[in-house]
């Protein structure tokens, strides 16, 4: 069975937030082993300069490390990265499985975003939208785009 390992940065506070996690965590265990690593964010000043940016990306970025493995193919959640339609995700989770690894591994940044080692150590980078949105939603995004690719790759019928 597929390895699916989620790890953010910033931990879910809202109950609305955690239930939707728990729905597509439930939905997701028929078509792979899912385990989210939460750690948490730093916190920001009120006033912010490149020096403090990067030093707060340094500190998440060790975070990140501790929860990577060597042999998981990455995927950084970046605005930078490239869009893929539903179908096309599906296919590259496809993929990826049968080409390369039975373990993938999402990063999702804390509010500042990834550190650059991040995005260039992972295998590739995927943007959901060029909007930018809370990294807590990001991951119900994710959780819902995983869930429907599998959907899509089973031939399930799912809402289009």
């Amino acid at each position: 069975m597929l390895n699916i390992t989620i790890i953010c940065i910033g931990k879910l506070k809202e109950t609305y937030l955690k239930d939707a996690v728990a729905e597509y965590s439930k939905r997701l265990q028929k078509y792979c082993s899912l385990n989210i690593i939460e750690f948490s964010d730093e916190k920001l000043p009120n006033k912010l300069n490149d020096n403090i940016i990067n030093e707060i990306k340094n500190k998440e970025c060790n975070k990140i490390l501790q929860g990577l493995k060597k042999d998981s193919y990455t995927i950084c959640l970046d605005l930078k990265g490239k869009q893929l339609s539903s179908e096309e995700f599906s296919k590259k989770i496809e993929n990826i499985t049968l080409n390369e690894n039975s373990h993938i591994t999402f990063i999702i940044g804390g509010t500042l975003g990834l550190n650059e080692n991040i995005i260039h150590i992972s295998d590739e980078s995927l943007c959901f939208s060029k909007m930018t949105f809370p990294h807590q939603l990001i991951r119900i995004f994710l959780l819902e785009q995983l869930f429907r690719a599998f959907k899509i790759s089973k031939g399930e019928t799912y809402h289009w």
